[in-house]
């Protein structure tokens, strides 16, 4: 029986380290244009209790999201071993395109995908690329379209990536400026015979709400009363994302394992998107008492966000290479193990993958 499996992984982590302290300088106002009533270092405390994020990674000005990504799919395809011309589908999820270092413009003309194939000195012209917006979860979507491809027939082997600077869309007088972040990763999917037909991809789901939700993460001016107004930056209704998350993200993933024949007893450990430790540990929480389980299991989720912050699409599959690299002790996986990967973002959009290593 044929399964979807990952042959290789890769990621980006960009030099330019920015820490806490480097927003204590900062002026942070409020969605009316007034400055908030506590210190820059009160604000930046505070935010690194409820996120749990200390330091995030910026891409150098050289780089755009396009290079980003190319540098995490050359290690993607390195470690799988393909001839690069075998692959059949490049799929890059991304949000805003390039975004070139003191421009304010989103390029997205030729795509991403293609700009990667480019890279990557891929000639096969059977070998499509495309891009893939579907918020934060973009990276996941692409690996449940990608099996989607696998299942009708269309292609044996896939290239998918998330990648993104988001450090060149943001307010620097929001504070929610502070959680997100720069970076890659991507993986090499195969479409191949398995001796155990449990192996690889067991089971997907994805929701799209668009009532309410649709307006939670969008594109707005600046908080800075003096701003211009047609220059537009990432915003985000936090507490609104927050409460979407913990309602819906658990439903989604539990309906994912229990698509895939999967007890949560069997569960070694959950990619979840790096968006906010205390809203992942709550999502987390939830999931285990749907299945009236009062605590979950320690060791379940590793993480990253303490050290790379939000690099939406780039968050999963970057933990993820991350720990089959054992760059994040103690955390290791096994051939056998069950893993699950879900995701929460923009649209508003979820997704969850459960996998068999």
């Amino acid at each position: 029986m044929k399964q979807t499996i990952i042959t290789g992984s890769g990621s980006y982590i960009p030099a330019i380290v920015k820490s806490n302290s480097g927003f204590t300088q900062s002026v942070f106002y409020d969605e009316t244009g007034k400055p908030l009533d506590r210190s820059p270092e009160e604000i930046v405390e505070k935010f690194s209790q409820i996120t749990g994020i200390t330091e995030r990674r910026y891409a150098e000005d050289h780089l755009n999201a396009s290079d980003l990504g190319a540098l995490a799919a050359k290690e993607a395809i390195l470690k799988s071993g393909f001839n690069p011309e075998e692959i059949d589908l490049i799929i890059a999820a991304h949000n805003f395109g390039n975004v070139y270092k003191h421009t304010i413009q989103s390029d997205a003309v030729p795509s991403l995908a293609c700009l990667i194939k480019h890279q990557l000195q891929i000639k096969n012209p059977n070998c499509i690329a495309f891009d893939l917006l579907f918020g934060c979860p973009g990276w996941l979507q692409g690996v449940i379209t990608a099996h989607a491809y696998f299942k009708a027939g269309m292609a044996k082997k896939a290239l998918i990536i998330g990648t993104e600077t988001l450090s060149r869309v943001i307010d620097l007088h929001d504070r929610d400026s502070m959680i997100f972040s720069d970076g890659a990763g991507a993986t090499v999917l195969e479409y191949v015979e398995t001796e155990n037909a449990s192996t690889g991809i067991l089971g997907s789901c994805a929701q799209t709400h668009t009532s309410e939700e649709v307006n939670y993460i969008n594109m707005d001016c600046s908080y800075y009363p003096d701003s211009d107004p047609s220059v537009r930056y990432i915003k985000m209704k936090g507490r609104k994302v927050y409460e979407y998350a913990i309602q819906h993200v658990p439903a989604a993933m539990k309906a994912c394992l229990d698509q895939s024949g999967v007890s949560i007893n069997d569960l070694k450990k959950v990619f979840i998107h790096q968006a906010n430790e205390k809203m992942d540990e709550a999502i987390i929480k939830r999931l285990y008492q749907l299945y009236g389980i009062k605590q979950a299991p320690e060791q379940v989720m590793p993480m990253s966000i303490q050290w790379l912050g939000n690099s939406s699409v780039a968050t999963i599959p970057t933990l993820y290479d991350l720990v089959v690299r054992g760059q994040i002790p103690p955390h290791q996986l096994q051939k056998g193990d069950v893993i699950l990967f879900a995701s929460v973002g923009a649209g508003m959009n979820i997704n969850a993958v459960c996998y068999r290593m």
